[in-house]
């Protein structure tokens, strides 16, 4: 939509601008949003999954929550909230990602002040402890039997030729 366009526009206006005029990361509008390690993304196709979605914006750091809104049905309403493990990785990704073609769709990315998680039927939040895929613990290797006595004193005993 012509909303959707001008905001991405408004974003990569303000980096641009910064860019410009040489501004270090102390005095970015990115500032605003040193304590939010959350991003929104719209313009979603959707037809997206939330692996899809983590698929592309996980090279820009550890992604540790996503909620893909989805209406009553089940289908994807085209936005999402992703958390990161470090907020660092938020800049990254609005400065790269916003504006950005995904399944020919223009995508919007931003910075989310104050994200608050959903809730379930009971008012409760939902509170998840990550999305990556869970791999198991490799189980230690056994270690080898140790050398008996026996062993220890055969190679003390070597005779050199």
């Amino acid at each position: 939509s012509t909303l959707e366009m001008n905001n991405v526009k408004a974003i990569q206006k303000l980096a641009e601008t910064e860019l410009r005029l040489g501004l270090d990361t102390k005095r970015s509008w990115h500032d605003d949003y040193k304590d939010s390690a959350y991003v929104f993304i719209g313009g979603l196709d959707y037809d997206l999954t939330e692996g899809d979605v983590i698929s592309v914006f996980s090279q820009y750091g550890e992604i540790i929550n996503i909620n893909l809104v989805r209406d009553k049905s089940g289908k994807s309403k085209g936005f999402c909230f992703l958390g990161y493990e470090n907020q660092k990785s938020t800049v990254l990704a609005v400065d790269n990602f916003n504006g950005i073609k995904l399944c020919g769709r223009t995508v919007r990315v931003d910075h989310v002040k104050h994200y608050r998680r959903p809730k379930d039927e009971n008012g409760n939040e939902i509170i998840e402890t990550g999305c990556a895929p869970r791999t198991p613990t490799p189980s230690p290797e056994p270690s080898p039997p140790a050398p008996s006595e026996k062993h220890k004193r055969r190679k003390h005993k070597r005779r050199h030729s």
